[in-house]
């Protein structure tokens, strides 16, 4: 039986030399078994190779274990305090199953029975492989340097596979669960595996400079929705992002330069922890009304064809009277009357999604007046790159009334007082 896992041998008879330890624990390979040749009388023993010992120290296990601590072999740490030498030798960050498994078989070589169904192994030297440190970064710049033959670290934390003129994503890459920062930029990736969602732990997604058209709305409500934090899209060939996309609610860093964007996403406000946006070189004419919503450190919206706004020359889409779905709409988001495809159609929900908010704060979804106004950006950041070459910090974004009334009465306090900005 055999074991990988951290160790530290600590002897016991230090302190009373005034003495102590290292202090760190390295990584180790265990093995329980017999010794070759008929070595050591029979009796089991316990083997710990390291990357500098890999042919082992060898302790004597039956009827040579004082103690056994397991207090905390739920988190993979486990303590053996044997009698001769005196030494407590510590495990950590091993496999919880794993460590159960081994102190269980520990325990039954020190009380010398039943030891012929034991699983032991070999006690022979350990390979390189079997007792070096995980890998946890891999950097690959090439695509000579590109792995074809050999599978990914399973322990790899950090993946970066740049200039590799990959086409689409590697299995292999999605087999890689512990992965916190990938980095796919400068490659020919066209589109997004939903798998990618299956990657609990990643907080970082660089897909700078690919050829993407699309972001799959499957990611934006897969286990990214609590983990991603930084998403780099710039640079590729996107015209919208999916209604969904908001649903990434960890998103502080969100890059989407360089792109074919005609909007942002529509209820943008619910990023709450987004503090860095940058959006510049795009196709955006207007920001959405959420947009105001927003509590950022840097914004950058250079280089858009922003539109010259204009209060006074409004969308009118009102009807009137209102129908009977518009007022059951209206009901259900301003009530918050909870709601889903178990009890609606599937189309009605993704209509109630991107219900407009009029400036009461009540809903509308088909009746409506819309306009755009002008907005200085410092309201929702606290550094803004300049939107033109003229210096301007000002952006058109769009807003939505209910009704007559609450149009008039924005027209009133703002409009024709004289000031328009929003």
């Amino acid at each position: 039986m055999r074991l990988q896992c951290e160790v530290e041998v600590l002897s016991r008879l230090l302190p009373s030399c005034e003495l102590r330890g290292r202090g760190r624990a390295t990584r180790a390979l265990l093995s329980l078994g017999r010794p070759p040749g008929g070595a050591g009388g029979g009796s089991v023993y316990l083997m710990v190779c390291t990357a500098r010992d890999r042919a082992g120290a060898r302790y004597k296990v039956q009827e040579n274990v004082e103690r056994c601590f397991t207090r905390f072999v739920e988190e993979g740490k486990a303590t053996l305090r044997l009698r001769e030498p005196a030494v407590d030798i510590c495990l950590s960050k091993a496999n919880a199953s794993n460590l159960k498994n081994f102190l269980s078989a520990v325990r039954l070589a020190h009380q010398g029975t039943n030891i012929s169904a034991l699983p032991l192994s070999a006690l022979v030297p350990a390979k390189t492989s079997e007792v070096e440190k995980p890998k946890t970064k891999m950097i690959i710049t090439s695509k000579r340097d590109y792995p074809l033959t050999k599978n990914f670290p399973y322990s790899l934390e950090h993946l970066q596979a740049s200039y590799c003129k990959l086409a689409r994503i590697d299995t292999r890459v999605l087999c890689l669960k512990k992965l916190r920062k990938l980095d796919l930029s400068h490659n020919h990736i066209k589109q997004l595996p939903a798998t990618i969602g299956d990657l609990v732990f990643l907080q970082e997604l660089n897909l700078h400079d690919n050829h993407l058209e699309t972001f799959s709305s499957a990611l934006c409500t897969s286990t990214l929705q609590k983990s991603l934090q930084c998403l780099d899209l710039s640079q590729n060939k996107i015209k919208a992002l999916p209604i969904q996309f908001c649903q990434l609610r960890e998103l502080v860093n969100l890059k989407l330069d360089d792109n074919e964007l005609i909007r942002l996403p529509f209820k943008i406000g619910q990023l709450d922890h987004l503090r860095f946006l940058s959006a510049a070189r795009n196709k955006l004419p207007f920001l959405p009304s959420d947009f105001r919503k927003l509590c950022l450190e840097n914004l950058d919206l250079f280089g858009n064809p922003f539109e010259q706004p204009n209060p006074l020359v409004p969308n009118i889409q009102l009807k009137i009277p209102l129908t009977l779905l518009e007022c059951a709409a209206r009901a259900t988001v301003n009530y918050r009357l909870p709601y889903g495809c178990h009890l609606l159609p599937s189309h009605l929900c993704e209509d109630l999604e991107v219900a407009k908010t009029c400036q009461c704060g009540g809903a509308c979804l088909s009746s409506f007046i819309q306009i755009t106004v002008t907005m200085n950006l410092h309201h929702v950041a606290h550094t803004v790159v300049l939107v033109d070459n003229m210096g301007g910090t000002e952006a058109p974004i769009i807003c939505y009334f209910c009704s007559l009334d609450c149009y008039s009465e924005f027209l009133d306090d703002t409009y024709l007082q004289g000031s328009c900005d929003y």
